[in-house]
């Protein structure tokens, strides 16, 4: 595992990904704190689409709403 200060970061970014896509772990500092993580994006991890379950799953007709606080911190409008 690497730890790199955010300075050593800075001057060494070329060099911490290329560790980081190599599989070791790389973890950036301030203070002495880990902060973040470098990782990756592999290939196969692609975004993904919603509306994959449409027509596969069945609400019943009696199934609660969710109360209005609830649907608001969720920004879903009532019904």
């Amino acid at each position: 595992m690497e730890i790199a200060n955010i300075h050593e970061a800075k001057s060494q970014l070329s060099k911490l990904v290329e560790r980081a896509m190599n599989g070791e772990e790389v973890i950036i500092a301030k203070a002495g704190q880990p902060m973040v993580r470098l990782v990756p994006i592999r290939a196969d991890e692609s975004p993904r689409v919603g509306g994959q379950w449409k027509g596969r799953v069945h609400i019943a007709d009696d199934f609660d709403a969710l109360p209005e606080d609830i649907a608001a911190a969720f920004g879903i409008e009532p019904q």
